[in-house]
């Protein structure tokens, strides 16, 4: 059976992420671009309407596919602290470097050019902190204190992900990371922050 405009479109757009995740995106070029995924800059052109939106496209596949490497998660973990260590064992897997290292280029060049990359910056902190965050919520965390727990996860997951990317020193950091994961046990309970928080009110 043939497939459809919109198949067609999504098994290329996937092919397109593989190649940039692998080049990069700076030089991008839709030339070398359409004879790596075996199509035509006319054919690219037809299904993303000009080159940049075709990077938005990559950008937000780009954000899924780290969603989808969350959602592998086991969801049985006995402790937080199982769970954070299980996310950074999963985030840093070989398998998954080429996402990481594709997000933090972009990251680089969209604080170089925010107003190009606006989508990105936005989704870039914003999702992750609601991501993150509603487990914290649903833990009885008042909502200041859930984003702000978030905050402390997504930098550590991330100063960490372009420590390894940049060093390889895989022992050192997850040593540092198991030393992470120990301050993080040590937040306090949702109503001993909310007592902390209402005492400095008065």
């Amino acid at each position: 059976m043939a497939r459809s405009a919109d198949e067609r479109r999504a098994a290329l757009l996937e092919r397109i992420t593989d190649y940039v995740a692998a080049n990069g995106l700076s030089d991008l070029s839709l030339r070398p671009l359409a004879d790596a995924v075996e199509s035509s800059p006319r054919v690219l052109l037809y299904y993303f309407a000009s080159k940049e939106d075709l990077i938005g496209e990559v950008l937000a596949r780009l954000r899924a596919r780290q969603r989808d490497v969350f959602a592998t998660l086991p969801r049985n973990a006995v402790t937080y602290a199982d769970t954070v260590r299980a996310a950074w064992k999963l985030m840093s897997a070989p398998e998954h470097e080429r996402v990481f290292r594709l997000f933090f280029e972009v990251y680089g060049l969209a604080l170089q050019a925010p107003e190009r990359y606006s989508e990105f910056l936005r989704g870039a902190v914003s999702d992750w902190i609601a991501y993150l965050a509603a487990a914290k919520l649903a833990e009885g965390y008042a909502r200041r204190d859930a984003r702000a727990i978030a905050t402390v996860l997504l930098a550590g997951y991330r100063g960490f992900l372009l420590d390894l990317l940049a060093t390889r020193e895989r022992a050192r950091i997850d040593r540092a990371v198991e030393l992470w994961i120990l301050a993080l046990d040590a937040i306090p309970e949702p109503e001993i922050l909310a007592d902390d928080d209402a005492r400095s009110r008065r």
